[in-house]
């Protein structure tokens, strides 16, 4: 996920292409820092300060936290908020195909991406502001994010950091209506800390005294950090677990609190990991000092939240073309241990119920535990095929990766490309199939656009 502080490449090789005023501008201020990663607050404040401060004109901020599940619960409350009669501004990292998709503006029928001229205008204007200085890409993209939202109308601003949380570029927000903390797990140890007391302490960085922090189920250790942060800020923390709790019974989602029950529909987002993250949102929705969001709006929101590339089942594209007859393909880009098991848990439940055999595609960044994901599959797959990231230096190489799958016993082989992994598939397939492909957004992103783009002859 893009990270608060530091350089975030751009999702693939050609998503700056140079074709568009915002592309442009978009590569120069990629040059603007010579580290990757430098978590700070101080550069942030001084282009903000240059901007007129922006951040303190927005509307009144949720700010998420965490290190699975941000987007997943920011997709479920702007749903649920929407389905009230609420605008909502949205900010999210990483982007899938255009940097666009970070920022959504609130709009008739839902908040959408900000349009390239709009795009190109508040990029422009904080380079110039900026002035040159030494500034990260996600921090001073985060700057304009915030001038987007001053200028334009709504409710809400629903705003997600990028790494960590205590030194984020998010983390200026004063006095937020609320922090949400989703599940915490290892992940960017090289940045957090090595464990997962100092990377709780890195997340509940965003807690903000007196202010309601709704907490989702978390391990001991990082609750204990939790519950402490809070006490100290006297925020109150709203739990799983605690103050609230949700689950799965007889096909619906029951969720309850010290206020009520109640009987909602299954989220439209696939997999019992979700079933938490709705819990999440609801939670939060039903937190917000002034906001009323009734029963049937938690249960529209729930049933039409959409976040790609998060185990999404692809619907007509240039990919199925390239699968057997009657095959699926699911994406998804989910990176570290904790995901692995999320993702391959909702296979194994989706596998009793519609039994088909399991094609894994995967790719994944070297920064990454790439035996700590894969473990998490044994038994489940067919066929593995490993391959590289297009663009990204810092990823696997296909061979590299085939040979930890298979040191976490799967029967991996590496391809030259995602076509040739499909011809893999194809080749070993016996009948229709479900696709799965795994490992990381970046690869996430190329394979949505991929999708989308008509075969050629």
């Amino acid at each position: 996920m893009s990270k608060a502080g530091h350089t975030r490449a751009p999702r693939n090789s050609s998503d700056i292409s140079l074709s568009s005023p915002s592309d442009s501008l978009l590569a120069r201020l990629q040059t603007l820092h010579p580290k990757s990663i430098d978590l700070s607050l101080g550069r942030v404040h001084r282009l903000l300060r240059a901007l007129g401060d922006p951040h303190r004109s927005i509307p009144p901020v949720v700010h998420v936290a965490g290190t699975n599940g941000k987007g997943s619960v920011v997709a479920f409350l702007k749903a649920m908020l929407e389905a009230s009669g609420y605008r909502a501004h949205v900010f999210t990292s990483p982007h899938l195909v255009r940097f666009h998709e970070r920022i959504q503006l609130a709009a008739q029928g839902g908040a959408r991406p900000i349009s390239e001229s709009h795009l190109a205008d508040v990029l422009a204007r904080t380079e110039t502001a900026n002035r040159g200085e030494p500034i990260t890409f996600f921090e001073i993209t985060t700057a304009a994010a915030f001038l987007a939202f001053a200028e334009n109308p709504a409710d809400i601003v629903l705003l997600e950091t990028g790494l960590g949380g205590r030194l984020d570029a998010t983390n200026v927000i004063d006095e937020p209506l609320a922090t949400v903390l989703t599940a915490i797990s290892i992940d960017h140890c090289s940045y957090l800390g090595d464990n997962i007391e100092a990377i709780a302490g890195e997340k509940a960085g965003i807690l903000k005294r007196g202010r309601p922090a709704i907490v989702s189920r978390q391990s001991d250790e990082a609750m204990h950090v939790i519950a402490m942060r809070a006490a100290a800020l006297e925020a109150p923390v709203i739990a799983a677990g605690a103050s609230w709790d949700v689950f799965e019974q007889q096909g619906h989602l029951v969720y309850q609190d010290e206020e009520s029950l109640l009987d909602l529909p299954l989220p439209r987002l696939f997999g019992h990991h979700q079933f938490e993250n709705a819990g999440t949102a609801i939670a939060t929705a039903r937190n917000l000092e002034g906001f009323h969001v009734s029963e049937a709006a938690i249960a529209k929101g729930i049933t039409s939240a959409v976040w790609p590339a998060r185990l999404e089942r692809l619907g007509p594209g240039r990919l199925h073309a390239l699968a057997p007859e009657g095959s699926e393909i699911w994406v998804d880009g989910g990176h570290n241990p904790a995901a692995g098991e999320v993702v391959a848990r909702a296979l194994a439940d989706l596998e009793e119920r519609v039994s088909s055999p399991i094609h894994l595609i995967v790719g994944m960044l070297s920064t990454k535990d790439a035996g700590g994901f894969l473990r998490h599959f044994q038994g489940l797959p067919e066929l593995t095929a490993t391959v590289d990231i297009e663009g990204q230096t810092s990823a696997y190489k296909a061979d590299e990766l085939a040979a930890i799958a298979r040191r976490e016993g799967l029967a991996a082989e590496p391809a030259g490309s995602l076509e040739e992994a499909f011809a893999k598939s194809r080749a070993a397939a016996k009948g229709p199939i479900r696709i799965v492909i795994a490992g990381s957004l970046y690869l996430a992103g190329q394979v949505l656009a991929a999708h989308a783009e008509e075969p050629h002859d």
